[in-house]
């Protein structure tokens, strides 16, 4: 779902677009002229790599689009290599990482992007393979026609052929360092451009720098990128150093539209350089490493060296294949159909890109008091979709990879020390004040009942307590949560007083239900009696008359203008949808998934519960990427959890039921196969957790259980292992019959995470009715 609270603006534009992309969907198909060839590298995927489509999320309707990217990173990587493609109604991707599937243009290849998101970052040096009879023109980028049949991605890998230009460009990465390899035709004189001051969408760069060094054959430089995040605390500066593999025949650099031969150096806000290599035929391949830093061109160079050094690029895709290799791995499945088992693989690759690893080589990264400091002891994570990820992403790392949790608990203290509060949205370098509440409130806490606790758990929960019981000061790096003194006074957010008042106080007793856990777990009784207490407020939301959670003013009245239907998105002037955040009061009225039986009681009864959520979901359409409706989106995170809270209505089977609807009709296996922005891994990793069937429910210790889509599936828990086990699986036994853990029978339909931490079985018995 779109990761930003718009404007009336903003969602008239959406909609525009919407009925543009609507009326007119293409692709680029079929082979253009020229006799450029599908790249093949020597290296392939993988057994794991080899089911990943890194095209799922890259195209569809572009307000559902996944905004994912099929260039090359590796897990957690600083650098996400990646082309970047120009639509037909702007100069830009519709696509917010730069990568639109229907476009038709292909402008050159970037370093630096978020994945999945609603935001446009980065951009940062796009690299442009071109001639020497089309460099002046092209220094901006190719705007050449590519076709998806001349196109190869995998984990670690892509690469592209582009007829008439006679190049074939292929990349691959380490953690910092993008790796290029540009095959010429025989006998074209080889052009290398870098757009030093490039940035992706709306973006822009400033104040660039850059430097030819001919007698090393390298470029370095540094510009400060103004993205929709970076721009909110005063931009991002982003160094690198490209070193090639071959002399420079010619050089010259650029300063808007003048270009100086033989001259080495060039600053600006539009600034770029220009090499020229030696034709030939044993001269056609041209390979450039371009090693990036947030701290410095040194360190930028330090990164190159570390991580490439003398390497080509036949040296580094395969550890970049080995990087992702390990990290697929750490989940096995057995069964399912070759589609199901694309989608997984890839939702699991997804699932593993962000966050970002913010820290050089030896330890370097800028800070959110903007000096630099070193990570002693852990990696420095940012690019934290908190809001949508603690409801998925950083559940699964709990399971499977708790050493990068670990770092990212103490990536988000760290933050908060240098910054004065915990983050909601960190990117880059600073707090983007993006979407509301306290979401790191909930990540911390269940890491901490999940057994992670090698972080100082004491100060994130100050930090906790510092913006759960006040306001944030005029003028601070961070707006935190929104009208909290409000909150507190009246043990809701009243409507008049505040904007996003359902929503927000949703969000903040969600949040505060956490804290209570973890004061629970840390001792401090007291306190946790009092977030118990406020974990509650949202009760004071529900309105016992419409039977939905409902505006409500200062003085206790329920507002009367209310169409629980109807989406933010549409309601342009908010008439009737201002206390709610991306969604309709349908879709918030199940956003409580951390207190469901407590949920279930608001309604008048379970069996009401029960037929109101069944026509949530028959009431939305099938299929991902479909028309954005009031009812279940699997692109909306406030109802990702909506089909579990059937168990806690005594209705196992109809979470069972559902679950497997979603997964079966809400993801595909082709570039339009996710229902919304991916936000980080956040739609991916619900898929992941669900087709394993036992799904976590964000801020506590527990899994809902549901049925397994897989005949066996083994989990890695760091040196344990957990295998779930379907027996008389099929695709239409979508009920569990009984369920087993370790050889005990369930009489429940959870488990706690104590459970499963030491490995174990978890065995199911399916079949095609309800259990009796």
């Amino acid at each position: 779902m779109l990761n930003l609270i718009m404007n009336p603006k903003q969602s008239t534009r959406v909609l525009s677009l919407i009925c543009i992309l609507t009326i007119s969907q293409f692709q680029v198909t079929g082979t253009l002229a020229g006799d450029a060839q599908k790249p093949n590298p020597s290296i392939q995927p993988g057994p794991s790599g080899k089911d990943v489509n890194p095209f799922i999320g890259t195209g569809g309707v572009v307000y559902l689009c996944g905004n994912n990217f099929p260039g090359a990173t590796v897990p957690f990587g600083m650098v996400r290599l990646s082309p970047v493609t120009v639509s037909l109604v702007g100069g830009r991707a519709s696509n917010s990482s730069g990568y639109y599937y229907s476009d038709p243009y292909l402008l050159g290849f970037s370093h630096t992007r978020l994945a999945g998101t609603g935001a446009t970052d980065g951009g940062n040096f796009l690299v442009i393979p071109c001639t020497a009879e089309t460099a002046k023109s092209q220094h901006r980028g190719l705007k050449r026609a590519y076709s998806h049949d001349l196109e190869r991605a995998f984990p670690g890998y892509y690469g592209v052929a582009l007829p008439g230009l006679g190049i074939t460009a292929e990349l691959t990465s380490t953690c910092r360092v993008g790796v290029h390899r540009y095959t010429f035709a025989a006998q074209q004189v080889p052009h290398i451009l870098i757009n030093v001051t490039s940035a992706l969408g709306k973006g822009y760069s400033k104040s660039g720098e850059v430097r030819i060094i001919p007698e090393t054959h390298e470029i370095e430089g540094s510009v400060r990128t103004f993205g929709t995040f970076s721009k909110r605390y005063g931009g991002l500066k982003t160094h690198f150093v490209a070193r090639f593999n071959r002399p420079f025949h010619s050089f010259a650099t650029r300063s808007g539209e003048v270009e100086t031969p033989g001259q080495a150096n060039a600053a600006g806000d539009d600034i770029g350089v220009n090499v020229g290599f030696q034709p030939g035929d044993a001269s056609r391949v041209v390979e450039v490493k371009v090693g990036i830093s947030y701290v410095s061109i040194a360190n930028a160079r330090a990164n190159l060296e570390h991580e490439a050094g003398q390497a080509n690029f036949d040296q580094v895709l395969p550890q970049a294949v080995a990087l992702w290799e390990e990290k697929l791995s750490r989940i096995q499945i057995f069964g399912g159909t070759e589609r199901q088992r694309v989608i997984f693989r890839t939702a699991l690759y997804h699932s593993l890109q962000m966050p970002t690893t913010f820290q050089d080589v030896n330890g370097e990264y800028l800070g959110f008091d903007g000096k630099v400091h070193i990570a002693a002891g852990f990696n420095y994570y940012t690019d934290m979709s908190l809001w949508d990820t603690f409801r998925t992403v950083h559940p699964l790392f709990n399971l499977i990879a708790r050493r990068e949790q670990r770092d990212m608990l103490v990536s988000l203290v760290t933050m908060a020390e240098h910054g004065g509060y915990l983050p909601r949205w960190p990117s880059g370098g600073g707090y983007t004040g993006s979407m509301f509440g306290s979401p790191a409130d909930i990540v911390i806490a269940e890491s901490y009942l999940k057994g992670i606790r090698d972080f100082d758990a004491e100060s994130a929960y100050r930090f906790m307590k510092k913006t759960a019981l006040g306001p944030v000061p005029a003028g601070a790096p961070f707006s935190g949560r929104v009208g909290v003194e409000h909150y507190l006074k009246h043990e809701y957010c009243p409507a008049d007083l505040m904007k996003k008042s359902v929503a927000s106080t949703i969000e903040y007793s969600y949040a505060d239900q956490s804290i209570a856990r973890l004061a629970e777990a840390l001792g401090h009784r007291d306190d946790a009696l009092l977030f118990q207490k406020h974990g509650r407020f949202y009760k004071n939301l529900w309105n016992p008359q419409t039977q939905f959670f409902q505006p409500r003013d200062s003085q206790k009245k329920f507002l009367t203008e209310f169409q629980p239907e109807l989406l933010t998105y549409l309601d342009i002037s908010g008439r009737f949808t201002h206390g709610y955040v991306e969604g309709s009061a349908w879709q918030w009225r199940w956003g409580v998934p951390s207190d469901g039986a407590e949920l279930v009681s608001l309604f008048k009864s379970r069996e009401f519960f029960v037929q109101e959520l069944e026509q949530f979901f028959t009431r939305s359409p099938a299929g991902a990427g479909v028309t954005p409706n009031g009812f279940y989106w699997q692109g909306n995170q406030p109802d990702l959890y909506a089909a579990y809270l059937f168990n806690f209505a005594q209705r196992p089977d109809l979470t069972q039921k559902w679950v497997r609807w979603i997964l079966e009709t809400k993801y595909g296996d082709r570039e339009n196969g996710l229902d919304g922005n991916d936000d980080g891994g956040t739609l991916s990793a619900w898929y992941v957790l669900s087709s394993l069937g036992i799904f976590p429910t964000a801020g506590t210790d527990r899994y809902e259980i549901t049925g397994p889509l897989w005949t066996r599936a083994e989990i890695q828990l760091q040196d344990k292992k957990l295998v779930i086990v379907a027996d008389n699986s099929a695709p239409n036994h979508p009920y569990i019959q009984r369920v087993w853990l370790n050889d005990k029978l369930l009489d429940r339909h959870w488990i706690q995470h104590a459970e499963i931490a030491a490995g174990g079985t978890l065995r199911f018995e399916m079949g095609p009715e309800p259990a009796k």
